[in-house]
């Protein structure tokens, strides 16, 4: 038996949502303990260049958010980017989850082949994929960098995370 479009996809970003979350409240929990203000881990990045944990939170969801509704053929819900505590980021990662959890595998199913066109800046011609290729080579390797990185401020910022807080508890059989 294969794998269907809606167990890569739906699933896999409920949970990698869901361990985000409970990186974050770890965070939150860790700044709270050591008494200092938590926006200080919101606004971290590793790299001058790189976006803060804000940053990598928002487009974590907005990654899988995305990506459910174009495989399921419906418009992603739109939420502004303006969080800047750790309650907000959390709200905003409920948000993405519900909206997310809601996508049916009768929905997504039938997009393996389906022609998948994202918007690029010009001078560069818009990316187009089939289903299965805009979700394996594009949204999951960009869901994780996402999630990843958030996950790496956090852990340069000494908030005591480990693997097993990003791989999360295993499903159920």
């Amino acid at each position: 038996m294969s794998l269907s479009m809606y167990e890569a996809s739906i699933p896999v970003f409920v949970r990698g949502l869901d361990n985000l979350a409970a990186i974050l409240a770890k965070a939150a929990a860790h700044a709270e303990a050591k008494k200092f203000d938590g926006s200080v881990l919101v606004t971290s990045r590793l790299f001058p260049d790189m976006f803060p944990l804000a940053r990598q939170v928002q487009i974590a969801c907005d990654t899988a958010k995305g990506c459910a509704a174009r495989l399921a053929g419906v418009e992603p819900p739109k939420h502004e980017d303006t969080e800047t505590t750790f309650a907000e980021l959390a709200a905003r990662i409920h948000k993405a989850r519900e909206f997310v959890s809601s996508i049916t595998a009768a929905q997504v199913d039938q997009s393996r082949d389906k022609t998948i066109t994202l918007p690029t800046p010009p001078p560069y011609p818009p990316m187009v994929f089939t289903g299965i290729n805009y979700l394996t080579y594009f949204v999951l390797p960009n869901f994780y960098f996402h999630i990843t990185t958030a996950y790496n401020i956090l852990r340069h910022n000494g908030v005591e995370i480990g693997k097993f807080e990003y791989l999360g508890k295993p499903p159920t059989a």
